[in-house]
């Protein structure tokens, strides 16, 4: 256990000191991009399995997506419904009760229900609404190694339709769109 803490610690140090300067990928050039994606491999293997069955994935929220991916995360902000998810909840809560409001929870926020995941306004605010992380899964270890390999990339309507089901679909009138997250 200490070693994967040293490891993770020894990783995530040497990472930041290599890629922060190159976070602005308009300065790579294509020598530097091969070293820096070289040097990711090396600093960066596959988690273990016990790494994986010894931590939780978090969810972090969108906001921590927005520094690497600010086209994709400007362009879901601004045309994506679900970033702006919460509201739906806001608009119907005078109506329903409690407990129904914790129904709508699972895909109107992200994470409810799932460790790290959304708990109320007041402790999870960051992710109130459905972001990034609803699809692509927690972002906790592919914000600090920055490699593809720590996020779901491809998305199936499988994923999809975990809330877009056909009775909420008819009862909603929405349809499922895979890659409807608007980037």
């Amino acid at each position: 256990m200490k070693f994967i803490i040293i490891a993770n610690f020894l990783r995530s140090s040497i990472r930041h000191l290599l890629f922060t300067p190159f976070r602005n990928k308009k300065f790579l050039t294509g020598f530097t991009a091969i070293n820096i994606l070289l040097a990711s491999t090396i600093i960066n293997p596959p988690l273990s399995l016990a790494e994986t069955k010894v931590r939780t994935l978090k969810y972090v929220g969108s906001d921590a997506c927005k520094g690497c991916h600010e086209k994709e995360y400007d362009s879901f902000m601004k045309y994506a419904k679900k970033s702006k998810s919460f509201e739906s909840i806001e608009r119907v809560k005078k109506s329903f009760t409690e407990e129904q409001i914790k129904e709508c929870y699972s895909c109107h926020t992200t994470g409810y229900g799932k460790p790290g995941g959304f708990v109320s306004l007041e402790k999870t605010p960051h992710l109130k609404n459905a972001g990034c992380e609803v699809c692509h899964g927690p972002g906790e270890f592919h914000v600090k190694t920055m490699s593809p390999r720590d996020i779901k990339r491809r998305m199936t309507m499988k994923d999809c339709e975990v809330c877009h089901t056909s009775e909420r679909v008819k009862a909603f009138r929405y349809k499922p769109m895979i890659h409807g997250g608007a980037h």
